[in-house]
This record gives C-alpha cells, sequence and structure tokens, in this order.
C-alpha cells in the first residue's frame, strides 16, 4: 500500500473504497452534491488543506468538475492539488447501466491509472523524490496556440484528447495538470506533433 501525505477528497463511498484499497490516505467525501450545502464539511476540508494539503479527485464529467470547481473556490489554490482520470467510456460493476454521459468514474479506474493520477497530481509519496522544474506559464500556451487565439480551443480540445486528459478541463486547469505532468519542452514537442 503507497502512503500518501495530502488527504484526498472524493465524490462518494465507492470512490473511498476503491482508493483505501490502494493508498493509506486520509479519504473524505463529498455526499456529491452534498458539499455545496454542507458548510461543516467544507470548513472540515478547509482546516485540512491549509494543515496537511488536499487533493480533489472527482470523476472525470460534468458533475466531478462542477464539484472539483466549488472546492476549488472555497480553498486556497496552494493549498490544493488535483489528480485528474482520463476518460474512460464504460460502466461500474456495481451498476446496471453506464452514468449520464457513460464515463467510469474514479471507483471504476484501475489501481495503476489512480496511482498514476496521484503521481501526476504531485501528491506526496512516501519514498518519491520530488523534482521541480520550471513551470509552463499562460504565456506559453498562447505561444503554442492552445490559448487566446484563432482555434485555439479546438486545439485545447485535441491535446486534452491526446494526453487523455478529461475534455471538461478550462485552460488554468489543463496549465496546472500540464505543469505536473510535463516540461515545456516536451509540451512544445507534442503541440507540434497534434496534426
Amino acid at each position: 500500500m503507497i502512503k500518501i501525505k495530502e488527504a484526498i477528497v472524493v465524490e462518494g463511498r465507492y470512490d473511498k473504497n476503491t482508493l483505501s484499497q490502494i493508498i493509506d490516505a486520509t479519504i473524505f467525501e463529498t455526499n456529491g452534491f452534498g458539499i455545496f450545502k454542507d458548510a461543516q464539511k467544507m470548513e472540515l476540508l478547509r482546516r485540512v488543506a491549509q494543515k496537511r494539503g488536499l487533493i480533489v479527485f472527482t470523476d472525470s464529467d460534468g458533475a466531478g468538475f462542477v464539484i472539483r470547481n466549488r472546492i476549488k473556490s472555497c480553498i486556497p489554490a496552494e493549498q490544493l492539488k488535483h489528480a485528474y482520470i482520463p476518460d474512460i467510456y464504460g460502466k461500474e460493476r456495481r451498476k446496471s447501466a453506464p452514468g449520464k454521459e457513460g464515463k467510469l468514474g474514479v471507483e471504476g479506474m484501475t489501481r495503476d491509472v489512480i496511482l498514476d493520477a496521484l503521481r501526476r497530481s504531485g501528491a506526496t509519496i512516501e519514498g518519491d523524490a520530488v523534482m521541480a522544474c520550471a513551470q509552463i506559464t499562460k504565456q506559453d500556451l498562447m505561444e503554442l496556440g492552445l490559448s487566446g487565439g484563432k482555434d485555439s480551443s479546438s486545439k485545447r480540445l485535441a491535446l486534452l484528447k491526446k494526453l487523455e486528459l478529461p475534455e471538461y478541463m478550462s485552460a488554468n486547469a489543463m496549465l496546472q495538470a500540464l505543469n505536473v505532468l510535463y516540461t515545456l519542452d516536451e509540451l512544445t514537442a507534442i503541440v507540434d506533433n497534434l496534426e
């Protein structure tokens, strides 16, 4: 079992159960959209984020991003890390039909996908070395044609698909994920080969 320093917040109990079988970490649930009405839970997440850091690990569907954005709006960015699962279509074993968008949630991901998402988020994993590198900036995204230009949104969508990142990512969320995953040189090479 892999030990993670930060606490993790997921949408529900099945997500928590899946993660609990793979990692040793404190895991909180939002109870789906319940986080919007639960001021005490949000205050708890704020305090935990301030003390240990918090990894937001929601599904890659629209609902997951609404919940993620709610947490982002309530907790300072420097106290948050974001784990993203790829858009994989299918249904979880316990369900009789796929979800509204047909995508697997955190509970449906394999061990390797979950660990990869946590590593990419910058999670502090016991025994892992931490590497620091220069940050990719918004200006870099503009120069690469991923922001602020003609067809930048379609180019950004193509990049997200190639990198197996969720299609709902905003430019800012994508920038955060890119900084965890790639150097500017690596990103430039990927963008140059998008066509």
